[in-house]
């Protein structure tokens, strides 16, 4: 089993450096592979109601035995905005994952053409004071967006999830971030269906490593102070994935992957086919 270390938020909670997505996990074979992936070592388990299965991450939970060791993130989606929507919305995710309380609750996107985000994350904070939500953060918001929530509440969210990989580094955003005490989290971490992992700059520091491409992608998320949450129901890459905290890339190779830069891969979310 792997061990992946942990850092602390700026509201004190314990965060893994590293989780699982698990978007497209549905069924008992999602059950089964996010039960795998929590014996494999796995504490940080990213859902949302926009991905149905919200149900399936509390069976693998309740399975495991271990609830208190582990992460919860779940997300509210656009059509759920709104101060009391926000409130319902919490209240059909808690009882889909069969728990008390949400260890970490996002805004899926900010969802600006109705401008009610705001009010979302004040319902949120409210969330958070009567314990039904331990930590509050935000997910695809850009660098006004979370301005404005600050300015607004005097409350930086604890973590904003965002697009990253080496083709989108997010360096500016990732600055803002450091900042102001917020944690990034990477979506798409291995920029999934691009060529990234063919790019012979990856291939050669693998080689220099003996470990996979996969690998030293993911090892670049950590080191760059970003928990990347890549997705697979497979047992062995899962174990591949979370294997990543034994060895350190240097300098001038996280310089070289961050050298990929090329933009954004995706015009909106790829989970929830929501535009910006």
């Amino acid at each position: 089993m792997v061990t992946i270390p942990t850092v602390t938020l700026n509201d004190g909670t314990d965060f893994p450096e590293l989780g699982l997505g698990t978007y497209g996990l549905r069924g008992d074979a999602g059950v089964d592979a996010i039960a795998a992936a929590i014996e494999g070592g796995y504490r940080l388990l990213d859902t949302a109601v926009n991905y149905e299965n919200e149900s399936e991450v509390g069976e693998a939970v309740r399975r495991s035995g271990i609830r208190d060791q582990l992460l919860i993130t779940t997300k509210i989606p656009g059509r759920d905005h709104g101060f009391d929507e926000t409130i319902r919305s919490a209240e059909g995710s808690l009882r889909r994952l069969g728990v008390e309380t949400i260890d970490l609750y996002l805004i899926h996107w900010p969802n600006p053409r109705r401008e009610k985000y705001l009010d979302t994350y004040r319902a949120m904070l409210a969330l958070r004071d009567e314990g039904q939500v331990a930590a509050v953060g935000v997910s695809n918001f850009t660098e006004p967006m979370l301005a404005r929530l600050i300015d607004e509440t005097g409350v930086a969210p604890a973590v904003n999830q965002v697009e990253m990989h080496p083709y989108f580094p997010q360096t500016e955003l990732r600055a803002f971030h450091a900042a102001n005490g917020i944690r990034t989290e990477s979506w798409s971490p291995l920029a999934k269906r691009s060529e990234l992992l063919d790019e012979s700059v990856i291939g050669e520091i693998a080689a220099a490593h003996g470990v996979t491409g996969s690998q030293v992608v993911l090892r670049w998320h950590t080191q760059l102070s970003s928990t990347p949450i890549p997705k697979s129901g497979d047992a062995a890459r899962q174990r591949e994935n979370a294997d990543v905290f034994d060895f350190l890339l240097t300098g001038q190779e996280i310089a070289a992957i961050s050298a990929l830069e090329r933009g954004r891969l995706w015009d909106g979310d790829p989970d929830t086919h929501e535009e910006m």
